[in-house]
């Protein structure tokens, strides 16, 4: 059984057909599922599509939409945690964090929203899931002063020693695509050398295509589109992470799945019903 942690199926490059894409994930072992929101107007689409889906789902603002969002929204995804707060299906706050790798963003805007964030998780008692491209160390000086029930570092490409750090603060370390370049020798090289209790695993979808459907610029400019991920490719992300462990692929599954349930609890009921039919229909 395999747990993609970070999927993004309510992508609009999912809308022509999103069920069979989890019909494909299901057929392919991928039995867990973890939807974040990317900003306020996305929390009922998340939420419905998570239940249809038979998926899980977190709510929160997203560094890339902070500049859009509007004066409201920190309260309105404190209300949504407020009366969802016994949703099973809702297991974290996230997607949230710093992207100090895009240019011409507000940083201090990013830290006023992710800090507001963490303390809206800390007070629902829920971990979060992490956005972190180049902000690393900001983000864990935030987790020092206001701490949460840890979480999820998603793609995760920062140094070891940073990565100690989070693991350290109670995080597990998401690894998807980008583990499948050769080319990615410090992302596999923490793929190596992190504990087992540490990794788990993720496709970003649609977004981070693993090799096998990656275009370079030269081919998209020849026409070819941009391969589009989906949860059905983790098992051939596993296999990677299984040969850099030494790991057998069933050794992976289990170990990754584990570790996701305990960055994120509430997931563990869920997978113990993970094996039910998926639905024939999903919203659109």
């Amino acid at each position: 059984m395999w747990t993609d942690t970070h999927c993004h199926l309510d992508a609009p490059e999912f809308a022509p057909d999103r069920a069979a894409v989890l019909q494909r994930a299901r057929a392919a072992g991928v039995t867990g599922l973890v939807l974040p929101a990317v900003a306020v107007a996305q929390f009922d689409t998340v939420r419905a599509l998570a239940h249809e889906a038979g998926a899980a789902y977190a709510l929160g603002i997203h560094p890339l939409w902070v500049d859009q969002a509007a004066d409201g929204d920190l309260e309105r995804l404190a209300e949504q945690l407020r009366t969802h707060r016994d949703d099973p299906r809702l297991v974290a706050v996230g997607e949230i964090g710093l992207d100090h790798f895009v240019p011409g963003l507000d940083r201090e805007r990013q830290r006023h929203y992710y800090r507001a964030q963490l303390k809206l998780a800390r007070d629902a008692g829920l971990p979060v899931i992490l956005h972190v491209r180049r902000s690393a160390d900001a983000l864990l000086q935030g987790l020092r002063q206001i701490a949460v029930p840890g979480g999820i570092a998603h793609a995760f490409n920062g140094s070891a020693v940073q990565a100690g750090h989070f693991v350290a603060q109670g995080f597990a370390l998401g690894f998807g695509g980008t583990l499948s370049f050769e080319s990615s020798l410090q992302i596999r090289a923490l793929a190596r050398q992190l504990p087992a209790t540490a990794l788990v695993l993720e496709t970003d979808a649609p977004d981070i295509p693993p090799h096998w459907l990656y275009r370079t610029a030269e081919e998209r400019a020849q026409g070819l589109p941009q391969g589009r991920n989906e949860p059905a490719e983790l098992p051939r992300i596993g296999a990677v992470l299984a040969a850099l462990r030494g790991w057998s692929l069933a050794q992976t599954a289990e170990q990754t799945t584990a570790n996701a349930q305990a960055a994120l609890p509430r997931l563990a009921a869920l997978l113990r019903g993970a094996q039910a039919p998926l639905p024939e229909a999903v919203p659109s």
